[in-house]
Order: structure tokens, then C-alpha cells, then sequence
């Protein structure tokens, strides 16, 4: 199980470094039903993760994802495709960054919302932009295979995906916790990471997806 945990945790972090769905979580505790919303948003993060690595550890399940303890060449091969896929979103968000002398980067129309949205909305909300975002389920799809393709049993499989999943929830988590943890007085500490989220939105992303699709590139050649 060692192994497995191992190889999710930077995946992981991949998925808890979302600059979108954490300037999504900080205006709805800006909003007058923050304290059931920003925790509503958390859980529905929380379930769309493990309901996409549940599946893949299903379907992994009937097709052996693992060959003696080695990873089994269809799993190599769909790290090379995530792979792939990952660097290709990275160099295009790389290229379509905010330059300097550009307008301020613009978010998501759909957050002009979040206002109105209510507790199911915020729940949906969160499980829509952890298992349905391109990024987040190509990472999770990585995860379940890398979880996979070690041969542990379905006990172990499970304890590393909550691993995996657990640190892919910190960076949505931490804003509801500062918010609870200080009430009035974090405004102006989220305000300001809600603010360096937006303008870093595209490097951050970029620069992640190429580590990450690198690393994931890298494991599929030795696995082959």
C-alpha cells in the first residue's frame, strides 16, 4: 500500500492546487449563506472524487490493472495517453496566459451566480468541478490506475484512494476552515488569495500540468 500512496500524492496535489473551484469556494463564503454552502461545495468535491476513483478502481478490477505485481501494459499505456493529454493542456494554457500590459484575467461567468446559488447547487457545484473539470478527472483517472496497477487488495485500494482524495480536498478545504476559524476577520485574508488565484489562475495550472503529465509520460515508458 506504501507504493500506492506514493504515487497518488503528487496527483493529489495536482487536484488541490485548482485555482478556479478555490476563488469558487471563497466568494460563496462571501455570500450570506456561507456557512452551508462553503461546506456544501467541500462535500460535493469530496464525492465526485471518490465516485470517478471508485469506478476506475472497478473497471480496473475486472481487467487486471496488475500482472505479478507489475503494472499490466494497457495501464502503462493509459498513463502515456494522461500524459499526453495533461502537456498538451499545459503548454496550451501556458501559451494563453495573461501577459504583462494585458487586461485582468476574467473568470468564469457562472461565478457572477454564486449568489444565488443554494445549499444543493453548492454541493453540485463542487462535485462538477472535481469529477467533471478535464484536468481534475484526467488526474483522478490517473490516480485509480496508479492505485491499480500495484495489486493491492480492494481494503488497500480504498485507504489510498481516501488518501488521494483527502489531499485533493486541501485546497478547497482551507478557505472554509480559515472562514469558521476566524469568521469576520478572514475577509481580508481570503479577499487576497481569491485575488492572486485569479491573476496566477493560467501559470499556475500550466506549470502543473506540465510537471505532472511529465511525470505521468515518464511512468509509462518504464512501465512498457
Amino acid at each position: 500500500m506504501k507504493e500506492a500512496i506514493g504515487q497518488v500524492l503528487s496527483l493529489g496535489v495536482g487536484v488541490a492546487v485548482s485555482p478556479i473551484p478555490i476563488i469558487a469556494v471563497v466568494l460563496m463564503l462571501a455570500t450570506p449563506r456561507a456557512r452551508s454552502n462553503g461546506p456544501a461545495f467541500v462535500l460535493g468535491w469530496i464525492v465526485g472524487l471518490a465516485v470517478v476513483g471508485a469506478i476506475v478502481l472497478l473497471v480496473s478490477d475486472g481487467v487486471d490493472a496488475s500482472s505479478d505485481g507489475e503494472p499490466a501494459t494497457w495501464v502503462s499505456v493509459l498513463e502515456l495517453v494522461l500524459g499526453a493529454l495533461l502537456l498538451l493542456l499545459g503548454v496550451h494554457g501556458w501559451r494563453g496566459r495573461p501577459r504583462r500590459g494585458d487586461h485582468d484575467a476574467t473568470l468564469p461567468t457562472w461565478m457572477q451566480t454564486i449568489d444565488g446559488f443554494g445549499t444543493p447547487k453548492a454541493l453540485a457545484a463542487g462535485g462538477l468541478l472535481s469529477g467533471v473539470n478535464p484536468k481534475n478527472l484526467l488526474l483522478t483517472v490517473a490516480a485509480a490506475a496508479a492505485i491499480a496497477q500495484t495489486g493491492i487488495d480492494t481494503g488497500e485500494q480504498a485507504v489510498a484512494l481516501a488518501i488521494f482524495v483527502l489531499v485533493a480536498t486541501v485546497g478547497v478545504a482551507a478557505p472554509v476552515v480559515v472562514y469558521f476559524a476566524l469568521g469576520s476577520r478572514s475577509r481580508e485574508t481570503l479577499d487576497g488569495m481569491k485575488a492572486w488565484m485569479a491573476a496566477n489562475n493560467a501559470a499556475i495550472m500550466a506549470v502543473l500540468m506540465l510537471v505532472i503529465g511529465t511525470k505521468l509520460l515518464g511512468d509509462g515508458i518504464a512501465g512498457l
